[in-house]
């Protein structure tokens, strides 16, 4: 480290990605000249296995030949609603339904399954597990990817995630620190803010990152929150030095590496300008900074990083203790090509233990007996929407009333994400006297037009078999004489699951890890 200069170091501080499938001018540009060597991937970076491992390959090379050093290969790779692979490879459950399966094994082996296919593909640094603690039903962005409301809960199985993560021999990141599960604004559209002082966090939210600090987790996330009893600044967590060094590094005894969540969401991006968010996080004492997008705001951070040293603003002390942390993780995760193993992509096993997980954790929340499939039961739904920027693109092409209908054999109709009063009068004439209903919500406390049409289906007579698709708070705002099952997500591996319990062909023993309030 002691022959680098400034511009070199800093680049070993930035985290980017690009918009196409093959690495793209611009990154290119990145890397040669402002010495980025650090990659995050999203899902339309990954299209299928040979061209993930070709480009990463390829850029772990280019990297390391323009900076002397290994790359970190990033994703979010949480599984469930936030997962970037292709079909080919596997995608593990998402937390809320590990956490319904109510067993801890389980979450190591999804970090496990993660793990070992990221790093055969040539990723080395995964953006997961989520440590929010989901105690506000509102929450927009968080949700059932959170284990649980309890934050004994969320540790225990946060930190098995990430060992099966580190086990497989991927850097795991904790996030979001300080807490986002008690927020009802996303962070990607706006400043969230949380009204509690370090005693109510250390007896909460910070349970979880605590004890995944002593587990030895290796990096940390920040969040975009402003946290006002603890920085009396209007800085969020991420521009917090009473925060990030205050609390995590002091307080907590972190000494592993420091990453900011996307410094051009729009709590940073609109409130403070994602370059100066930058130079902010640092001198809080962030380490790795996420510029995930824009080039062109890669490029002014590093400017305004620079000027800021030569300034004395930041001093090099604080750079190259980040520079120093950096380095030493990534030879630890670096990615050995001489040991190219490939098998376990998308494996036998793999999927025989994603199955396994996802019966034992879709829940039947009534108890009585689930209503028959005769060949005048009816199917409704919609398509998933992308209800968040975390999320991953929506397919299309998968729609949960039509699946389950092709899976069941009885009929189907597509009802509107918020459907209006016309709307549910024409489905109810859809319907027709005497069927049975199948219905799918997804975030209907967020669209409350589902409510409305399944609580007007059974007050009209029907037998309602309503299932969560997404968040299970939903259910708490259903009729009590209405059917209810929570799948958590929406994808064809938890159809298929579906299908097999709505048949009695299994039993849906999961339990819900949240409680049903109503947002």
């Amino acid at each position: 480290m002691k022959n680098m200069n400034l511009r070199e170091k800093i680049g070993q501080m930035i985290m980017t990605g690009y918009p196409t499938a093959e690495p793209s001018p611009d990154i290119i540009k990145l890397i040669e000249e402002y010495k980025v060597a650090n990659i995050i991937f999203f899902s339309y970076n990954l299209l299928s296995v040979e061209q993930i491992r070709k480009n990463c390959r390829e850029l772990h090379q280019r990297i390391e030949k323009s900076t002397g050093y290994p790359a970190f290969i990033s994703v979010d790779q949480e599984g469930g609603v936030v997962t970037r692979l292709p079909e080919q490879a596997c995608n593990v459950p998402g937390a809320m339904l590990i956490g319904a399966a109510g067993n801890k094994e389980y979450a190591y082996q999804a970090g496990r399954i993660t793990g070992e296919e990221l790093k055969a593909l040539g990723i080395n640094m995964d953006l997961a597990p989520v440590l929010d603690v989901n105690s506000n039903p509102d929450n927009p962005v968080i949700g059932v990817r959170s284990y649980s409301n309890d934050p004994h809960m969320v540790e225990e199985y946060g930190c098995h995630m990430m060992k099966g993560l580190l086990h497989a021999g991927v850097m795991a990141t904790v996030k979001h620190f300080p807490g986002h599960g008690d927020t009802a604004v996303d962070s990607h559209l706006g400043l969230p803010v949380v009204e509690k002082d370090l005693e109510e966090l250390m007896a909460g939210e910070l349970i979880p990152f605590r004890s995944a600090i002593r587990q030895g987790a290796p990096c940390v996330m920040t969040s975009h929150i402003l946290f006002p009893k603890l920085e009396p600044e209007k800085k969020p967590a991420t521009m917090s030095k009473a925060v990030l060094t205050g609390v995590l590094r002091e307080k907590l005894g972190f000494e592993g590496i420091i990453i900011t969540d996307c410094l051009e969401m729009s709590a940073i991006k609109t409130f403070y300008g994602t370059a100066q968010g930058a130079v902010e996080a640092v001198k809080a004492g962030a380490q790795l900074l996420c510029i995930s997008h824009t080039p062109s705001l890669v490029i002014e951070a590093v400017h305004k990083l620079e000027a800021a040293v030569d300034a004395g603003e930041i001093s090099m002390e604080i750079i190259n203790r980040a520079v120093e942390n950096i380095l030493k993780f990534k030879e630890r995760y670096r990615i050995d090509y001489s040991k190219d193993e490939t098998s376990c992509i998308g494996s036998r096993e793999h999927k025989n233990m994603i199955r396994e997980i996802i019966h034992r954790g879709i829940t039947k929340i009534t108890e009585k007996e689930l209503p028959g499939i005769t060949e005048d039961t009816v199917i409704i739904g919609s398509y998933a929407y992308r209800s968040t920027l975390a999320n991953s693109a929506v397919d299309q092409g998968l729609h949960f009333a039509r699946y389950m209908a092709e899976k069941l054999h009885c009929r189907y109709l597509d009802v509107p994400v918020n459907p209006g009063e016309e709307d549910i009068r024409g489905i109810l004439s859809g319907i027709g006297h005497g069927s049975n209903v199948i219905y799918g919500l997804y975030n209907g406390h967020l669209n409350l037009g589902q409510i409305a049409l399944a609580n007007e289906i059974r007050q009209a007579g029907h037998e309602l078999l309503a299932v969560t698709l997404r968040n299970p708070y939903d259910a708490a705002l259903l009729r009590k004489d209405i059917h209810k099952i929570a799948a958590y997500e929406y994808n064809i591996p938890v159809f298929d699951a579906l299908a097999e319990v709505i048949r009695n062909e299994v039993e849906a023993s999961g339990k819900l890890p949240v409680e049903l309030v109503k947002p």
